[in-house]
């Protein structure tokens, strides 16, 4: 897998506004692998829990504030480990506006989370990276199928709207030893004199 997470995220966005038809075609795994919607095995659970204190700081919320906390993993159907795993954070009382956001026999969502968002007049403005290398929990290893030793790549995703709220909260994580990341930054030309 090949994350380009600058590109992938304007591209997710760039989608909100396209027609169901073409969100269907192609999700966020299908741009970082290169595989078909039918190539693929897709896994989603919803859960409510109470804000913990990290999770509140990066919202600017009270801790204990009801959540929407949704996993994820995906997998190329021949193979038996998935891509990556997510868990993934929104205030509930904000998707609430929209029922559909809570139920997760609706994913995968056409459009993914920025097209989920925009059901209920958010609009993405930023998304911030904050990437570790780090061994993973017992679960990670059941679910991820990692041998013992291995290391994971964890990406803690933090989407903020454009008016300057946290939106979402995400935590991925991949195998390092099947995971690439490519990050490119546009540097501003000098100022000619």
């Amino acid at each position: 897998m090949t994350r380009r997470n600058i590109e992938r995220y304007q591209w997710e966005k760039d989608r909100v506004h396209q027609p169901e038809e073409m969100r269907r075609q192609k999700g966020g795994t299908e741009y970082d692998t290169g595989l078909e919607v039918h190539q693929l095995q897709f896994h989603a659970e919803y859960s409510t829990v109470d804000a913990s204190e990290e999770i509140a700081a990066t919202f600017k919320v009270q801790a204990g504030t009801k959540l929407l906390r949704r996993m994820y993993w995906t997998s190329a159907k021949t193979e038996d480990a998935p891509l990556s795993m997510s868990v993934s954070y929104l205030i509930y009382d904000a998707v609430a506006k929209n029922p559909a956001l809570l139920d997760d026999k609706n994913e995968p969502w056409p459009g993914g989370t920025h097209h989920q968002l925009s059901t209920i007049g958010v609009e993405v403005d930023h998304v911030s990276d904050h990437v570790i290398a780090r061994p993973p929990t017992p679960s990670e290893v059941e679910i991820l199928r990692t041998e013992p030793g291995d290391w994971i790549l964890s990406i803690r995703k933090i989407s903020t709207g454009v008016d300057g709220k946290v939106v979402e909260v995400a935590d991925a994580v991949y195998p390092a030893d099947r995971t690439e990341l490519v990050y490119g930054i546009k540097l501003h030309p000098w100022e000619k004199k």
